[in-house]
């Protein structure tokens, strides 16, 4: 049994290749193909619109009698997805692209419009330049001094990385903090002003001292404390009207913080008189009762024998 994969087959002796028939292909042969739409089209039949990049079973053939400098063009059959009309678009060899040529039309592309204006416009300056000198050296010139502002741009924006790649995390925090207290707004502004007014009025209620001479805050005082909770209260009710300011008394409490140095006050010292004679008057208690011992150390718990009937 012969190999099924060989390299070298056998040749009879009275081979003769020139009586081999050959199949002859005709040149409008049609081959198909799977291929995508290459631009966006809408079909003149139903108005179904196709989108580019959509996949097609095509079939393809030689355009005859058509080429750009020995360049072949293809011709390419689709259908429309929504009708079956038939479609056809052929290659562009000159432009690198493709044309519709029958049953859909090319949806509008601008950047198409703007990339031929930009070729026609390169061509009328060559030609202006090509008949006159002047015209040349003014492009020239204005070409280099395009090129030199785009360099000094390029320049300015290398520079400013480069400052940027210097500046350490901490000077940049810095920086943005002073452009942050700088930038101080009205509304700041507002809130600092009405803080300043609540602690001028908070050192005008509470840090005003006698107009007389001064007296050491007593520790009996606490007898006192609910008359001068009203007198406290009378102030302050009199400096909202005025009136009541001027038949309140003129002495106030000062509260001060006592040194870190001082020796700590005794509790009896912090109480009034008539609390130390109320504490004098109390009798001590008495050592507590003595328990009772149990005889001889047995157990609480009496057992007993039951006597039976």
């Amino acid at each position: 049994m012969s190999e099924r994969k060989v390299l070298n087959k056998y040749y009879p002796p009275d081979f003769d290749p020139s009586k081999i028939g050959r199949n002859k292909r005709p040149k409008d042969r049609q081959q198909v193909v799977r291929l995508m739409a290459p631009f966006s089209m809408r079909c003149n039949t139903c108005g179904e619109y196709i989108y580019k990049g959509k996949k097609f079973n095509a079939r393809k053939e030689e355009a005859q009698g058509e080429d750009y400098y020995g360049i072949k063009i293809f011709r390419f059959y689709i259908k429309c997805t929504l009708c079956s009309a038939e479609i056809t678009f052929k290659t562009d060899p000159k432009n690198t692209d493709y044309v519709a040529e029958h049953g859909a039309s090319r949806n509008f592309e601008p950047w198409r419009d703007e990339a031929a204006a930009a070729d026609e416009d390169k061509l009328a300056r060559l030609e202006e330049e090509e008949y006159d000198p002047m015209k040349q050296l003014e492009n020239r010139t204005q070409d280099a001094k395009h090129e030199m502002e785009v360099l000094d741009a390029l320049a300015d924006i290398r520079t400013r990385n480069a400052r940027n790649e210097r500046v350490s995390v901490e000077d940049l925090l810095q920086r943005v903090g002073r452009q942050a207290a700088e930038e101080v707004t009205e509304e700041d502004l507002e809130k600092l002003r009405g803080e300043e007014e609540d602690e001028q009025l908070v050192r005008k209620v509470f840090s005003k001292i006698p107009a007389g001479p001064a007296t050491a805050p007593r520790a009996d005082d606490d007898a006192e404390e609910p008359q001068r909770d009203g007198q406290r209260d009378g102030q302050r009710d009199g400096e909202a009207d005025g009136e009541a300011e001027e038949a309140a008394p003129k002495q106030i409490t000062v509260k001060r913080k006592a040194p870190s140095d001082a020796p700590e006050p005794a509790l009896a010292s912090l109480l009034s008189e008539s609390a130390r004679a109320a504490l004098g008057s109390i009798k001590p208690p008495g050592p507590p009762p003595a328990k009772k011992k149990k005889d001889g150390g047995k157990p609480g718990i009496k057992m007993g024998i039951k006597k039976k009937v």
